[in-house]
C-alpha cells in the first residue's frame, strides 16, 4: 500500500507563529501510512490574476503550489483569523488552486480546516470563510477532520503545540479522519 499523501497549508508567514508550530505537531502525530508534509514558499505566490494564469507562463510559484498539491491525496489548512476572516496569503493560495475552474489542483480533494485565534472565538469565522472558498474552489471538506483552538496564546503560550497531549490527541483524530477521507473509504461534505 503506498503512502496516503497529506499537503499541510500554513496560512501565517511569521516562522513561529502559532499556526506553524500547529503545523509541525501535525507532521509529528502522522498515522502510520501517512506522509504529511507542510507546503514551503506559500508567501511567494503573486495575487492572482488571470492575466499570468496563461500556459506556458504560470509564475513558477503558483505553478509549484498546483503541482504539491495535485501530486497529493488531501490538504489540511490552517487558519489563523485575521481581521475576522482568513489571511490573504491562504485565500490566494485556494484561488491559484481552483484555477482552472472544475479542474484545479483541489478539484476532488480531500480537505481539513484548523482554525484558531487568540479570542475565544477559535478563529470560527476564518474557519468558516476558509470552508466555503475551499468548497467553492472544489475541495471536499471532511467536517469530522476540523479543529478551533481558542485562545490559543494562553494555551500553547510557553509550550510547543506537540508538547500539548490533548492537541496532539486532537490532531492525531483529525488526521486519521482526513487519512480515511483521502484514500476514499470516507469523505463528509
Amino acid at each position: 500500500m503506498s503512502q496516503t499523501r497529506i499537503v499541510v497549508l500554513v496560512g501565517s508567514l511569521r516562522g513561529a507563529s502559532i499556526s506553524r508550530q500547529l503545523a509541525e505537531a501535525a507532521v509529528s502525530t502522522a498515522p502510520a501510512g501517512a506522509d504529511v508534509s507542510i507546503y514551503e514558499g506559500i508567501g511567494e505566490i503573486p495575487f492572482y490574476n488571470e492575466d499570468i494564469d496563461v500556459e506556458g507562463s504560470v509564475p513558477a510559484s503558483a505553478g509549484a503550489l498546483r503541482d504539491a498539491v495535485g501530486a497529493s491525496d488531501g490538504l489540511l489548512v490552517i487558519t489563523p483569523e485575521y481581521n475576522g476572516t482568513l489571511p490573504a496569503v491562504l485565500k490566494n493560495a485556494v484561488d491559484w488552486l481552483s484555477r482552472p475552474y472544475g479542474a484545479g489542483a483541489i478539484s476532488g480533494k480531500p480537505v481539513a480546516i484548523l482554525s484558531g485565534s487568540i479570542s475565544p472565538n477559535a478563529g470560527k469565522w476564518a474557519h468558516g470563510d476558509s470552508v466555503k472558498s475551499v468548497g467553492i474552489a472544489g475541495g471536499k471538506v471532511v467536517d469530522s477532520a476540523h479543529l478551533h483552538f481558542a485562545s490559543w496564546g494562553d494555551t500553547f503560550g510557553a509550550t510547543h503545540p506537540r508538547e500539548h497531549a490533548e492537541t496532539q490527541r486532537e490532531l492525531s483524530e483529525a488526521l486519521q479522519a482526513l487519512v480515511t477521507a483521502a484514500s476514499g473509504e470516507l469523505v463528509d461534505a
